[in-house]
């Protein structure tokens, strides 16, 4: 329920990552791979050359820090009061522990992370990482993400300068997302 409502609140709004193919209605791994087959084709079909990055983040869900999706609800998405504090108690206080036959291990503290296999956990990783889009738009390169692979790219004429600049382009946005 919580996850429908947060959903229709971010549609509503216009505040879903336009180009994200994965957790919002009507958008599939088809979507994905339509778009950038059509942008790729289209750019070769007018002469020019393509460049296709692809990303995929070992563990992304897992590596969700709460403090920062915390504050990425409440800054970029404008949770606050009760449903801020609903999501932080969500996030938060949970602990693990591994068993194993009749054997379990301490428990320890869930510092990082969303919940998975949640219907709610993946919703958060996109608002989690929404930013990575406007950071690929700003080395004027084309995103599109599907869950957690995003894939970048970028064209230009096939002059050798311009096909150079380009690479710097993308190999600089690497460089940045890295960091």
């Amino acid at each position: 329920m919580v996850c429908r409502q947060l959903v229709h609140y971010l549609s509503s709004n216009g505040l879903l990552p336009d180009l994200q193919s994965a957790y919002i209605p009507h958008r599939s791994t088809e979507t994905a791979i339509l778009r950038i087959l059509s942008d790729i084709l289209l750019a070769l079909d007018s002469g020019n050359i393509a460049i296709l990055s692809l990303l995929d983040l070992s563990a992304a869900f897992d590596s969700v820090d709460h403090d920062t999706l915390l504050t990425r609800l409440h800054l970029t998405y404008g949770c606050t009061g009760a449903v801020l504090n609903w999501f932080k108690s969500y996030l938060t206080g949970r602990t693990q522990s591994v068993r194993c036959s009749s054997s379990s291990s301490k428990y320890l503290s869930v510092m990082f992370g969303v919940p998975q296999g949640s219907v709610l956990g993946p919703i958060l990783f996109l608002l989690y990482v929404a930013d990575l889009i406007l950071l690929i738009r700003r080395h004027q390169l084309v995103p599109h993400s599907y869950a957690d692979d995003t894939q970048i790219y970028g064209f230009s004429s096939p002059k050798p300068e311009e096909i150079s600049a380009l690479a710097t382009r993308l190999s600089t946005c690497s460089d940045d997302i890295a960091c």
